[in-house]
């Protein structure tokens, strides 16, 4: 879906990407539910243990998401140079990374497990059933990353039926599977973990057939290359800095609120899970802009992965403003469904007004990223990331000395917000970004 030279990618080609992609993103919330789902039926404790252990989890999971996007702009440049067999050798060195990743990784948290779940404030049973699915679930961490990698590959080449089809298909298995195991035959909690770990293997297996496929029909070697390996690591380095600040500001906006109080707290936790919900819409968009600018420039086009930039970039304020206006409009009943405590349903309300007010800005921050990480920006983005994150945690402890409630938690937020999207909006309309070539320099 190469354009013409200098024009943007078509409103079809961002579709095909965009759509498929909101799909997959939208599967993988469905592990974890059926899981609570599942496990829930047999006792607080396991629910507990759940909760616990899937921070734990997802944690990892969001730290190692550089896997998807670094091979995701990597590959989209090579595939608009017109080397499909260069794509091809990135991403089996990609899958290697995330091989070996995933295994140490796996590794240290079986060691430190035990301790993270008392952290997390597990205690007694709910410790015991934590360090259960805990275990079990690390036999498919490798697998999950190996599949983030195989994500990568094919989203770099535009393919994201794949993904979506894969993401789907296992997310359904691992229901069937759960039910069958507890439900039918009455295990516990490790069988969910291990459902989830057969899924996970599951998947892993589509990416590693499609890329080795790939690789032995184009002529690329599948040994693992240590130039490649050391270029991806960089690239992952940057994207973890991000991710990592972007966490550590997220688990101070929460720690913040449990010292407000236990009304704060839960009204915060809901407005943020409904935030999270609504930017799978954005984040589907970023992913296009990730690949369509990355091949682009590949191409040797910057003036099409400039304007198809800019065509992203208002795809992404005009989503934004679409579901802010939603939310708006529902804020009051959607805070009900939440909670029965009149205070909660109160404050949610009021903290949901943020939520719809940031979704524009929120809009152009996840198009501007997917339009950099595309570019291959990536050290720029680390370091924007990194300052919008400072000045939040010092706006937030502010907030938490004077007291000023949670409503003033989530202007801080907004700040942080607006503290990304300049930076980047700059960095944007003045064009260094868009390098062209089949590797970013």
């Amino acid at each position: 879906m190469i354009p013409p030279p200098g024009e943007p990618a078509s409103r079809r080609a961002v579709l095909a990407l965009a759509v498929p992609s909101l799909g997959a993103l939208a599967a993988e919330p469905l592990y974890v539910l059926a899981d609570t789902a599942i496990v829930g039926h047999l006792g607080t404790p396991q629910l507990g243990g759940l909760g616990v252990a899937s921070t734990v989890l997802l944690t990892a999971a969001t730290i190692f998401i550089f896997l998807a996007y670094g091979t995701t702009g990597a590959v989209g440049r090579r595939t608009g140079a017109g080397d499909p067999r260069g794509a091809a050798h990135v991403a089996v060195q990609g899958l290697w990374l995330a091989l070996g990743l995933g295994v140490a990784a796996a590794a240290v948290l079986a060691v430190s497990g035990p301790a993270l779940i008392r952290l997390l404030g597990g205690e007694g049973e709910v410790a015991a059933n934590a360090e259960v699915y805990l275990r079990i679930s690390l036999l498919g961490l490798p697998a999950l990353l190996v599949t983030m990698a195989g994500t990568g590959y094919l989203r770099g080449i535009q393919d994201a039926r794949t993904p979506l089809v894969v993401a789907g298909a296992t997310a359904v298995g691992n229901l069937v599977l759960q039910v069958a195991l507890i439900e039918g035959l009455g295990y516990g909690i490790g069988a969910s973990a291990l459902s989830t770990v057969v899924a996970q293997v599951a998947g892993a297996a589509v990416y590693l057939v499609k890329v080795g496929g790939a690789a032995r029909r184009l002529g690329a070697s599948l040994a693992p290359d240590r130039e490649v390996l050391v270029r991806l690591a960089r690239i992952g380095r940057d994207l973890l800095v991000r991710t990592a600040t972007l966490r550590l500001a997220f688990g101070a906006a929460t720690a913040v609120a449990a010292r407000l109080g236990e009304v704060p707290l839960a009204a915060h936790q809901v407005a943020f899970e409904i935030m999270t919900s609504l930017s799978l819409v954005l984040d589907a968009l970023a992913i296009a802009g990730q690949s369509l600018v990355s091949t682009a420039l590949g191409a040797g086009d910057g003036g099409s992965a400039r304007a198809t930039g800019a065509r992203i970039l208002g795809w992404g304020v005009l989503a934004g403003v679409v579901a802010g206006a939603g939310l708006l409009a529902l804020r009051v009943p959607l805070a009900g469904v939440f909670s029965d405590d009149p205070a909660v349903e109160a404050l949610t309300a009021e903290l949901l007004l943020w939520v719809a007010v940031l979704q524009p800005v929120a809009g152009a921050v996840f198009a501007l990223d997917g339009i950099l990480i595309g570019a291959g920006d990536l050290r720029y983005l680390a370091r924007a990331m990194a300052g919008a994150a400072a000045l939040f945690v010092v706006l937030a402890l502010g907030v938490l000395g004077a007291d000023l409630g949670v409503a003033w938690l989530w202007a801080a937020l907004g700040v942080m917000l607006l503290a990304r999207l300049l930076p980047l909006l700059v960095r944007f309309r003045r064009g260094r970004w868009a390098v062209a070539g089949a590797e970013h320099p």
